[in-house]
Order: C-alpha cells, then structure tokens, then sequence
C-alpha cells in the first residue's frame, strides 16, 4: 500500500470557503493538529477540489459519515423540546432519530436532540496519523460545539489549528434517559462539567 503524504496548505486556503474563520491557537505545538469545518457534506467536497488542502472527496465522505453516526451515539438528549432549545438555542432542537416508536411505547417519553450542523475533521497525518471527525451541534448562545460542549466555536466555517483533544470522543448516550431539567442545572448546563475539566474553551474565529 502506498503511504499518503499529507498535502502542502497553501495562503489560499481562506479563499476556499466563503467566510473562512480562523482557529485560535491553544495549547503547546505537538497538542494542535489541521482541522477545517463545514455545515454540510457538500461544502466538504467543494472544498476538497483545492490541491493545496490535505484531505480528498473521500475523505470528506467517510468522515462525514462518521460524525453522523458519533452524532447518534453521543449528541446530549433531553427529556424535553423546551429544555434542549433552552441549551442549544431555539428552532435547534428535533426529535431523538435512534429512538423507535416502540420504545417511546414503552420507556415513558420521546427524547429531544441538538440539530446536527456541521461537522469538523482533523489531520494528524503530518505525524503519521490519520483524519478524525467531530459533529458540530449549536450552543445557547449561538456558537458551535462538538457533542462534548468542551470547546465551542464561532463558526462550523472554518480552517486552522485546535488541541487534539478537540476530537476525543463524547461518553455514549444513546438508550440512556434524557437528561431533566433538574439534571440540566446540576451540571450547569450543556458543556459546563466538560470545560471546568478541560480548563476552558477554545475559540474558533472568535
């Protein structure tokens, strides 16, 4: 098998997406990776024709569909339409796709979920690694986030460099209960209990 080698960035590659932000740099060097984000898949593939960027229209496919699939597994649930638009903004929220009629029959209530908005991918193939991938949900106060409301993010548009921690993956909460109200205020809200142990957030374009 033929190894890959990462492909050169270029002082181009704002120009890929109509209002490119930048990441913020945080942490040491070696602990930060290339990571771009897009609201769709499509705008990933668009992306993708640029030969100066360091992922492909497969790329873009694969992880895509692993974001969708983390999403499912791992994107905060609420016991209410109203509670989860109260943590991730209003118009936000939709119903629990994993959860079946026959469940919500039979386990006392349907489960509301973040809207899934983009999704972000990381590069580590500079050191011999991979590509990993992040969804993207809304916050309360309009920003972005991965599922595990650590970091949150200006934009789901945009290209730069974020700690590697950024792609660690959320606790599963798919066939567990949906949080309550009173569940909701004891951790602080979405993202709060996950960012005192990070030591904050990091921002992207902003």
């Amino acid at each position: 098998m033929t190894e890959r080698l990462p492909r050169k960035r270029s002082r181009h590659v704002a120009l890929v997406l109509a209002g490119t932000a930048t990441l913020a740099l945080a942490g040491c060097e070696d602990d930060r990776m290339d990571a771009q984000s897009f609201p769709d898949l499509e705008s990933c593939i668009a992306a993708s024709k640029q030969e100066t960027l360091w992922f492909t229209e497969e790329d873009c496919r694969k992880n895509f569909a692993a974001a969708q699939q983390e999403f499912l597994e791992t994107a905060p649930r609420y016991e209410s339409r109203e509670l989860c638009e109260q943590e991730h903004g209003a118009g936000n929220c939709g119903g629990d796709p994993a959860q079946t009629q026959e469940a919500q029959n039979s386990g006392g209530g349907f489960s509301f979920m973040p809207l899934l908005v983009g999704y972000m991918m990381g590069s580590m193939l500079s050191r011999g690694g991979g590509i990993s991938s992040q969804p993207m949900v809304r916050t309360a106060d309009g920003r972005f986030s991965t599922p595990k409301g650590d970091q949150s993010f200006a934009s789901n548009r945009g290209a730069g460099k974020v700690p590697a921690a950024t792609f660690q993956r959320a606790p599963s909460t798919l066939g567990k209960p949906p949080m309550s109200a009173a569940q909701v205020s004891q951790r602080g809200g979405f993202g709060a209990s996950a960012t005192a142990r990070s030591g904050g957030r990091s921002s992207f374009g902003g």
